[in-house]
C-alpha cells in the first residue's frame, strides 16, 4: 500500500534486546511488523537463524538505515514548555509550538507540566489543555505546584504556594476532565497524605518533591501511594548518613519511579550512576523539565510570574539564582547518556520511552517498538546525535541518508 514503510538495516532496540539489521515495518501509522519475529538476537548477533523471520509484509522499498539505531519515540512526563512557548500561560498556539519544538528533538508523546498559580488560574488552564489532550496533541497534565514546600520551592513564587488541601487537590482533577496525570506534592505538609491517597484512588500519579520531609514521612507517602521522585536529588534535602532524607527512601522502594534531569547541570554523573544502581532502569524516567527556553535560545523568560535569565543554555532566577527548570531535550539526555554516562542503550529507551509510557498508563501505544502500538520512533546515527522522527506513521523529520 501506498503508505506501507519499511525501514531496513538499523540496530532496533526492542522490548527483548537489540536486533542488528533490524526491519520496521509501518503501516497506516502503526507498526505491523518488526524482525525478528521471535526473541531478539543479543547485540552482535547477525539476524537470518531461527526464529527470526521478518514480521509482517516486508514488500516495497526500504529506507536503508545501516548504520544507525531505531529507537521508540521518546515520552516526556515533565515538561513546561519550549521554542520560547510556556505549557502554563501560552495560547494554544503557542503550546502547540512547544509540543512541536520538542517532537523535532524526538518527544513524540509530552505531558504539559505547571508551575505554582493561583488556583483558578491553574484549574482554568487545566480546562484549556485537557482540549489539546483530546485531541492527542499532549497525553495529559501535570501539576508541579502550588502544593509544595517554601523550605524547597525552587523556581516557584512562594507567596501562592499553599498547603495540599485535598478539596483543592480535587478542584484540579475534576478541572482536568480526566486529563491529570500527575501532580507533584511536598507530602510532609498538612493534608499531604490524604491528598495522596486522594490522587490514587482516581489514578493519578502522586509524585513527591520540592519537598523538606525525613526518610520517615517519606516512607508514610509511599505506603499512602505515591509513586514518582520529582527530579529526584533536586528540590529536597541532600542524602545524610545519619538523617537519609527522602532520596533514600525513593531510591530504595520498589514502587517508586525516579525522574532524573540528565543535562549535565542539575546532576553530577556520579548521582545519574547511584540512581540507576539503586533503582535499576526499570526504576528510572529521564525528564526534561523543560521550560520557555528549550529548542529556542538564551535569553529572557518568565516562569509563571518568576522572571529567569538563560545565559549558556542554563536557566537560573533573575532574583536568587535558583536553577529555573532547564533547557534539555530528550535527545541530548540520550547521547549523554549513552556517550558520557556510558550506560546501556537498552537503559536508556526504558529511561525515555518504556518506563514514562508505563507510568502514564499509555504503554498499549507508545514506549516501545511492538506490531500494534503507534509507529512512534527515533532515528539516531552511530554517535546518537538524532537524524529522523516519526510519528503515527509521519515523519516529523525524514531523515536524509547518503
Amino acid at each position: 500500500m501506498a503508505d506501507r514503510k519499511v525501514l531496513a538495516g538499523a540496530r532496533v532496540v526492542l522490548p527483548t534486546g537489540i536486533v542488528d539489521d533490524g526491519r520496521v515495518i509501518v503501516e497506516g501509522g502503526r507498526i505491523t511488523g518488526v524482525t525478528p519475529a521471535g526473541p531478539a538476537a543479543p547485540a552482535g548477533t547477525a539476524p537470518g537463524g531461527a526464529g527470526h523471520a521478518p514480521a509482517g509484509d516486508a514488500s516495497g522499498p526500504a529506507v536503508d538505515l545501516t548504520g544507525h539505531w531505531v529507537v521508540p519515540g521518546f515520552v516526556d512526563m515533565h515538561n513546561h514548555g519550549g521554542g520560547g512557548a510556556s505549557f502554563t500561560s501560552g495560547t494554544v498556539g503557542e503550546v502547540l509550538k512547544g509540543v512541536h519544538t520538542h517532537r523535532l528533538h524526538g518527544t513524540t508523546t509530552i505531558v504539559a507540566s505547571t508551575v505554582t498559580g493561583e488556583m483558578d488560574f491553574l484549574a482554568h488552564r487545566a480546562g484549556e489543555l485537557s482540549e489539546l489532550a483530546e485531541q492527542g496533541d499532549i497525553a495529559g497534565i501535570h501539576f508541579e505546584g502550588p502544593f509544595i514546600s517554601p523550605c524547597r520551592k525552587g523556581a516557584h513564587s512562594e507567596a501562592l504556594l499553599r498547603d495540599p488541601d485535598p478539596a483543592e487537590v480535587r478542584k484540579l482533577i475534576d478541572a482536568a476532565r480526566g486529563h491529570a496525570r500527575m501532580v507533584t506534592l511536598a507530602t510532609e505538609l498538612p493534608g499531604g497524605i490524604d491528598s495522596v491517597r486522594l490522587l490514587a484512588e482516581h489514578g493519578v500519579i502522586a509524585a513527591i518533591g520540592h519537598t523538606d520531609a525525613t526518610y520517615e514521612q517519606t516512607v508514610e507517602a509511599i505506603d499512602a501511594g505515591a509513586t514518582v521522585a520529582t527530579h529526584l536529588y533536586n528540590a529536597m534535602p541532600a542524602l545524610g548518613h545519619r538523617a537519609p532524607g527522602p532520596i533514600a527512601a525513593l531510591l530504595e522502594d520498589e514502587r517508586v519511579t525516579v525522574e532524573l534531569i540528565n543535562d549535565g547541570t542539575h546532576l553530577h554523573p556520579a548521582a545519574l550512576e547511584l540512581a540507576f544502581h539503586h533503582a535499576g532502569p526499570e526504576r528510572v524516567a529521564f525528564i526534561t523539565d523543560a521550560m520557555d527556553a528549550a529548542g529556542f535560545g538564551d535569553g529572557v523568560y518568565h516562569l509563571g510570574p518568576l522572571e529567569v535569565e538563560v545565559r549558556e543554555g542554563v536557566a537560573r532566577l533573575v532574583e536568587g539564582g535558583s536553577i529555573a527548570g532547564s533547557t534539555l531535550t530528550l535527545d541530548t539526555a540520550f547521547k549523554r547518556a549513552a556517550t558520557i554516562d556510558g550506560l546501556p542503550v537498552e537503559s536508556i529507551v526504558r529511561a525515555v520511552s518504556a518506563n514514562p509510557a508505563k507510568l502514564l498508563g499509555v504503554d498499549d501505544r507508545v514506549g516501545s517498538l511492538e506490531p500494534g502500538k503507534d509507529a512512534d520512533l527515533v532515528i539516531l546515527d552511530d554517535t546518537f546525535t538524532l537524524v529522523g522522527v516519526m510519528r503515527k506513521g509521519e515523519w516529523v523529520i525524514e531523515p536524509q541518508l547518503r
